[in-house]
């Protein structure tokens, strides 16, 4: 694997979960040239900002992170803003990035582009093979098309713009909102503050039954600068040219009960865990394999109990940085 410490490097999304843990990363293996933009310097959604900004720093490589996330509560009161923003975010840098001779591109997609019965573990050749989850289809459609404007422009341009698909993500630098989040942070921070005013029960939403796989966000750095490190040659190897993409993950997956329950052990939570099987549940079981990953030479090494500690531990010291 390559490694060039004086690359130019510009991570979109510095300030979320994927883009702070890459930025981290990067840092740790001794690149000192990091760009990073906030929004109120630059608006990913808006084409001339963002074309301006790549035409001005003329970047070496681009870590596509940015983009609007949340879980199936947002996903549903939210969907407008979430296929819009995403597409925008993604065409802009992309297309921006082309124009200004950037070759190498990492854009970071989500396992939700899968059907939601999808065989399981979910192969990579499972796009586009049936019906997407409906709580969440607008936003699985602008990443399917991120994956799309990535392959295009290497059919075209012979760029090498490289896809990674993680599964569920969680670690420091989440947002902790207790609606719009995502199932690990939600959680987190509900049974914090149930344990904090002493409540006797905390209602979760769905049956529990659910299969979820989660994979720290430490981890998914690590795995998103290897894969841009890969040589060329191995990676045209172990993909297609309209099949590129790479899942992320760890292998294993758990139900939302199990997770929930190991999330008031960590946290102490006594009381009860109600399940309210009225709230709808997503998709039935959302597994990836990541045997073309390991092929290539990575594989996650955070347990799911150790990366919630660090996670909570995380959440304890920076509850006035809360994102909501």
């Amino acid at each position: 694997m390559a490694v060039f410490f004086n690359t130019k490097i510009f991570v979109a999304g510095h300030r979320g979960l994927v883009g702070s843990a890459i930025v981290r990363h990067l840092e740790a293996q001794g690149h000192t040239d990091i760009k990073t933009a906030p929004r109120d310097e630059l608006d990913l959604t808006n084409q001339a900002q963002v074309s301006a900004f790549f035409e001005e720093h003329k970047f070496d490589q681009v870590y596509l992170a940015a983009a609007k996330v949340g879980g199936i509560h947002a996903n549903n009161t939210y969907p407008a803003e979430f296929i819009y923003q995403n597409l925008m975010i993604e065409s802009n840098i992309i297309h921006a990035a082309h124009q200004s001779g950037v070759n190498k591109l990492l854009f970071l997609g989500s396992s939700c582009i899968y059907p939601k019965l999808a065989p399981q573990p979910i192969h990579e050749d499972a796009l586009l093979t049936g019906k997407l989850e409906p709580s969440n289809e607008p936003y699985a459609i602008a990443k399917i098309a991120g994956v799309k404007l990535c392959e295009s422009y290497n059919r075209q341009y012979d760029r090498d713009y490289r896809i990674v698909m993680p599964t569920n993500l969680y670690g420091p630098n989440d947002n902790f909102h207790p609606d719009n989040s995502h199932v690990v942070p939600a959680l987190l921070r509900r049974l914090h503050e149930a344990k904090e005013g002493d409540e006797k029960e905390v209602v979760v939403w769905g049956s529990g039954s659910p299969m979820r796989e989660f994979l720290h966000v430490d981890d998914m750095a690590a795995a998103s600068v290897h894969v841009m490190g890969l040589d060329h040659a191995r990676y045209a190897a172990n993909t297609e040219p309209m099949l590129s993409h790479i899942n992320v993950g760890t292998g294993e997956d758990c139900t939302i009960r199990q997770l929930a329950e190991l999330i008031k052990r960590v946290i102490g939570f006594t009381g009860e865990l109600r399940f309210d099987a009225s709230k709808p549940d997503g998709t039935p079981r959302k597994l990836m394999d990541v045997s073309r990953l390991k092929g290539l030479g990575w594989q996650s090494e955070i347990s799911l109990e150790n990366g919630l500690q660090d996670t909570y531990q995380w959440f304890l010291a920076n509850q006035n940085l809360f994102r909501s």
